[in-house]
Formats: C-alpha cells, sequence, structure tokens
C-alpha cells in the first residue's frame, strides 16, 4: 500500500527574503557558464537543512507501522510526503488506494464557513460524493459531539472543538491508508477513549496504518512493525519491541550524558545496563526464569544487583506490564548505599486474569520524580503464567480495592 524509494528532503534556509528571491534568479540568468560563481553565491546566503537521507520501506496492506524518534528527526516531514502535502528532493513514494492524513488536524477548514460546510467541504477533498458524504454526516457530527456549533463558522470554535470534527471527518471516510500523526491526544479523556476506539476499528476493517508518536504504548498496541529515525537516517526497522529498545538506548545514552553522569552505556538482548550499576541476576524462587500460577497464589524473586559506582539516590523500578507490553502496575525501591553486590528479595501477590505477564526492572538515578535518569533497563527477564479463569471474579487484568454493600431504600 506504501512504497518509499530512497527519499531524501532538504529545506533551502534562507538568510533573508531578499535573499531567497534575488539568489536563485542571479542563479537562473547564470546558467551554466558560472556554475561556481552560483554555487558559492548559494551556499554564502542559504543554508541546507537535511530532514530525510535515503529513506526506503514499504508497507503491505492490512499492516500497520509505528515510525518513532526524537523530535526533529525526520518523522512528520516523512509523513507529510507520503500524504501529498510536500514534496520531496530526491526519491518517491508510491501509495494505494484512499488516504486519511491526521496531520495538523483543522488546517484545512475555511473559518468563515460553518462546521456543515466544511464537513463536506472536507470530505470532497478526500474523495467522497456529496451522497457519501451525506449518509455518513449524521455519524460525523455524533462523533465530533460538538452540539449546535456544527451550524456556526468555524471560527467561533475552540481549538478543541476544531480538532474534534476534524478527526471526526478523517475516520469516517473509510481510508485504505490511515496516516496518524500525534493525533490520539485531542479533545478531553473521554473524546480521546473514543478515538482510540475508532482506530481499532478501522484498522480492524483491514486499513493499512502509518503512526507516528511519542507515546510507546499506543506504538506497541497498534503496530506490527517499527522504525526508528534518527537525523533523517533509518536507525533500525523491526519489531516494535526491537525498536522501541534501541530508541530507548539512544534517548538516555544522551540524558546520561547531558546530566553530567560519568558511565558508560552497553546494549544487550534485554535491554542496556550502565557499567557498575545493573542487574546481574534475577530469578523466581525454586521457579527459574518463569513462574506458573494460580490466581492469588504469591511468588518470591531474587535480583542480585551490582552497584560499583557512585549514583545520586538509587532506586530499582519493578513493573509488571501484559503481552502487549502495557503497564499493569508497579514499585520504585529504594537501594541502600553499597559497593559491590548485594541481593533483595521481591514477593508479588498475583492476582490477574489468565495470562502471560512480564517483569519489567530498572535502575535510575531520582533524587526527584522529575529529575529520573534511568541508568540501566531490562525486559523480559522474567514471566509469570496465569492460568485460572477469574472473569467471573472481576473485570479487566487485576481486580481493584472495591467494597459494596446493599442497603435497603
Amino acid at each position: 500500500m506504501i512504497q518509499v524509494n530512497n527519499l531524501s528532503k532538504t529545506y533551502l534556509i534562507w538568510q533573508t527574503p531578499f535573499s531567497r528571491l534575488f539568489v536563485p534568479l542571479v542563479v537562473r540568468l547564470c546558467g551554466k557558464l558560472f556554475s561556481r560563481f552560483s554555487l558559492s553565491l548559494t551556499h554564502k546566503y542559504c543554508q541546507p537543512v537535511q530532514a530525510l537521507s535515503h529513506v526506503n520501506f514499504t508497507v503491505a496492506a492490512g499492516d500497520s507501522l509505528g515510525i518513532i524518534g526524537l523530535n526533529g528527526s525526520g518523522k512528520s516531514t516523512l509523513l507529510q510526503i507520503i500524504a501529498g502535502t510536500l514534496q520531496p528532493t530526491q526519491g518517491a513514494v508510491s501509495v494505494k488506494g484512499r488516504v486519511a492524513a491526521l496531520l495538523e488536524l483543522g488546517s484545512g477548514f475555511d473559518p468563515e464557513f460553518s462546521g456543515r460546510e466544511n464537513v463536506f467541504l472536507n470530505a470532497s477533498i478526500l474523495g467522497l460524493t456529496r451522497e457519501e458524504i451525506a449518509e455518513r454526516y449524521d455519524a460525523i457530527v455524533a462523533f465530533a459531539d460538538i452540539g449546535d456549533f456544527i451550524d456556526r463558522p468555524v471560527k467561533t470554535y475552540s481549538s478543541g472543538m476544531m480538532v474534534r470534527l476534524a478527526f471526526a471527518v478523517q475516520v469516517h471516510v473509510d481510508p485504505d491508508v490511515l496516516i496518524v500523526d500525534e493525533a490520539l491526544s485531542v479533545g478531553d479523556a473521554r473524546f480521546q477513549a473514543k478515538a482510540l476506539a475508532k482506530i481499532e476499528e478501522i484498522l480492524k476493517r483491514g486499513t493499512t496504518l502509518l503512526f507516528v508518536g511519542h507515546d510507546l504504548s499506543a506504538v506497541r498496541a497498534f503496530c506490527n512493525r517499527a522504525l526508528l529515525l534518527d537525523k533523517g537516517h533509518v536507525v533500525k526497522a523491526g519489531l516494535p519491541d526491537d525498536v522501541i529498545a534501541e530508541y530507548l538506548f539512544v534517548v538516555q545514552k544522551d540524558r546520561i550524558e547531558e546530566s553530567g553522569h560519568n558511565v558508560a552505556l552497553k546494549r544487550h538482548d534485554k535491554g542496556f545496563s550502565a557499567a557498575g550499576f545493573d542487574i546481574v541476576k534475577a530469578e523466581f524462587v525454586e521457579m527459574g526464569q518463569h513462574a506458573t500460577l494460580a490466581y492469588g497464589a504469591n511468588v518470591a524473586l531474587f535480583i542480585d544487583l551490582n552497584m560499583t559506582i557512585h549514583v545520586d539516590s538509587p532506586f530499582l523500578i519493578l513493573d509488571v506490564i501484559d503481552s502487549r507490553g502495557m503497564q499493569l502496575g508497579g514499585r520504585r525501591i529504594a537501594i541502600p548505599a553499597f559497593n559491590g553486590q548485594r541481593r533483595l528479595r521481591v514477593t508479588l501477590a498475583c492476582t490477574y486474569q489468565k495470562g502471560i505477564y512480564r517483569i519489567r526492572m530498572r535502575l535510575v538515578s531520582a533524587p526527584s520524580i522529575e529529575l529520573t535518569v534511568m541508568m540501566s533497563r531490562y525486559d523480559e527477564l522474567l514471566s509469570i503464567e496465569m492460568v485460572d479463569d477469574v472473569r467471573d471474579k472481576f473485570t479487566g487484568l487485576f481486580p481493584l480495592p472495591i467494597e459494596f454493600t446493599w442497603e435497603e431504600n
């Protein structure tokens, strides 16, 4: 559905508006006769910025690709080129079918038109006939939930109302390809939940998804492949967990350098760790790396910690995550000062629904919550399989501490 071949994009940053007009005119007039002069003049007044460099990938029908990376890595530029709102400097992009792009929602609305008129205008641009728009109109208005404002000029809308209406139009055009750029954070909590449910509904119909965002949980939940961009280059592509691990390594390496910690990070197959502040071994008592448990059973695990460097306020963060990478809960455990190795014993009461869960561990320097720096990360060291079906006891993945009594009226 999407094929990207040798894609590059270079922005030209001119010193002044006059140079933006004057230099290309001189270069055009000089032509090949004064090519060296034209080139030097361009370099003097123009600074090229390489946003993308030789990017290649394909997305098959019904596939879902998540694109992650630091700010300025070229993610939004890539999506704009695929959506057709930006032209590449080099390379080619091929997209099949109807495309719905959740980019800069509401930017195509005419502020003088009413919401109703903008729905028809925007949907027609996306390829729907007037009859098709009329069939979907009531569903679009109900999803946006902006009430009588639908018949008022868009210029009277709040930013949230405009974004919600634009989102509603895009997701109701039955796209073959859905492009999402940080658009799942629109509106309030209720609308976000509705937006996520709608995205899931669209994907179940076989729509191809291209998702960009900093929400790694959403990448894990919606995508079966991922791609990491760094300074316009594809650094890694593959399974979401593998690509996310590489992304977190890059992020934490930069944060550790900025924080002044003089430690070296090393990658391993379960994440990364800092030399001198790491986990030597972790296992369940008498069960090894995997525990098969009945509902409500307690399980103990040993964690052997190594700390031979000074760390400000060291903590172990232990999380329980489900098979999709969503976090159920966790605990921050303060680590006492020591030099060498020590063993920590942790006991978990496993009151989870039937399924497989994983233990994720992180070693951090945390003088405060805001100043927390992750120094070591371990995914999938340990796993738990719950064998009892307890859906009759509670809903969700684990029970909430709820008490209730029946009283007479």
